[in-house]
């Protein structure tokens, strides 16, 4: 009898998304005699699939256990976000992290990266490299290129990680200290039993998958919308998240510090918070209103720059600006605003220009822009009990 049998295959097709939001960078460290041979030619590269980075020499069968938490992150990543546009950038574990490789990946990227990684899973973790990072990272900003960057150290005792890390003005870095408590991501951990302290693997991957999936008004611990896939969370050094005294987890939520946790009633895990490292009190103390504030800085620039060397017209008998140019600078500023109030990203907007500025002297035009942010629910509070009738 004739017979013909199709077999559906997966052939990894990249997938895309409108808008840049999703655009992320990678840097990953490891010695020099561990990269693979393609990234020494070329230490960045563009990778749309774990098929690519697999042809590139970054296998999970590979003899470097760095390599294999390479491709551990990156699987992660594609599996949360198949979509994201991933740049990654593997360099040589240097005698002293500036982490200047940030700027380096973000160039190479053209300034469009969003949201970095950066893994140091061999490197404990230390105050002074928020400060390092969160100084690169102003930089960038400086010559447009703002990003958030999502740091991940080794740690080496979880019960024993500095509290008082956060600080004013350190709202580009956020510190990962979670990890998968099963599944590759502990076995490429315990892979590590024979040495005295071992490297952090991390969740890393899965982090960067949630943020770069997320709109930029949207916190990543949201359980309805980002579940991380991770069945049993842990942290760095491979402490299980269910067996830390609920005292210290509250703590190093209280730090700032991002890990994995489980939420009664919810299978899996999530995000305790989307925390930067800025004070607790600051309007950037989350990621979502530095990501929604960078994109809102992008595209008011994006309209405004056209308007360099324009013309601005004067009513001779006032000396104030005219009307419609004082109508037609505010429809600019605010037109980047209006497109992400109406994708959800904003509550609201205003743009106001004062007319009584002087620009036939300075040439200057102040505008001046308040945007309200989108709320984020962090806690809910229930009051239920008896009544005699309802």
């Amino acid at each position: 009898m004739h017979k013909l049998e199709i077999i559906r295959e997966n052939g990894n097709v990249p997938k895309s998304l409108a808008g840049e939001d999703h655009v992320t960078g990678l840097v990953f460290y490891m010695a020099e005699g561990e990269i693979p041979a393609a990234f020494k030619q070329e230490r960045v590269q563009a990778i749309s699939t774990i098929d690519r980075a697999e042809a590139l020499g970054i296998t999970a069968d590979a003899e470097s256990w760095a390599v294999k938490v390479l491709h551990y992150q990156l699987s992660e990543i594609f599996r949360i976000n198949p979509a994201i546009s991933l740049y990654l950038g593997v360099f040589t574990k240097p005698d002293a992290y500036t982490f200047v490789e940030i700027k380096t990946v973000q160039n190479y990227a053209g300034g469009r990266i969003r949201q970095m990684g950066v893994w140091c899973g061999e490197k404990a973790f230390a105050a002074a490299d928020v400060v390092t990072i969160q100084g690169v990272a102003d930089a960038l900003d400086k010559v447009n290129a703002p990003l958030s960057v999502l740091y991940a150290p080794k740690v080496e005792d979880v019960t024993k990680l500095p509290t008082d890390v956060a600080g004013a003005n350190q709202f580009r870095v956020s510190v990962v200290i979670g990890q998968a408590g099963s599944g590759t991501g502990a076995e490429l951990y315990t892979a590590e039993a024979n040495k005295t302290v071992k490297s952090t693997v991390s969740c890393l991957g899965v982090m960067l998958g949630l943020l770069s999936a997320a709109k930029v008004h949207q916190s990543i611990s949201w359980v309805k919308n980002f579940a991380t896939g991770v069945t049993l969370p842990a942290f760095g050094d491979g402490t299980l998240y269910r067996n830390l005294d609920g005292a210290l987890v509250e703590q190093l939520d209280a730090a700032r510090y991002m890990f994995l946790v489980t939420q009664i009633g919810q299978s899996g895990s999530y995000v305790n918070d989307s925390h930067t490292m800025d004070t607790a009190t600051s309007d950037y103390a989350m990621i979502e209103s530095v990501r929604t504030m960078d994109k809102a800085v992008r595209g008011v620039r994006t309209y405004l720059t056209p308007e360099f060397g324009g013309n601005v017209y004067i009513d001779a008998s006032t000396g104030k600006m005219q009307a419609f140019s004082v109508a037609h600078l505010e429809t600019t500023a605010n037109k980047a605003l209006e497109d992400m109030e109406k994708g959800g990203e904003l509550s609201g907007y205003k743009g106001e220009i004062d007319p009584e500025q002087d620009v036939l002297s300075t040439g200057e035009v102040e505008i001046v822009i308040k945007q309200v942010a989108v709320g984020v629910m962090r806690k809910i509070k229930v009051r239920i009990g008896f009544a005699k009738s309802v």
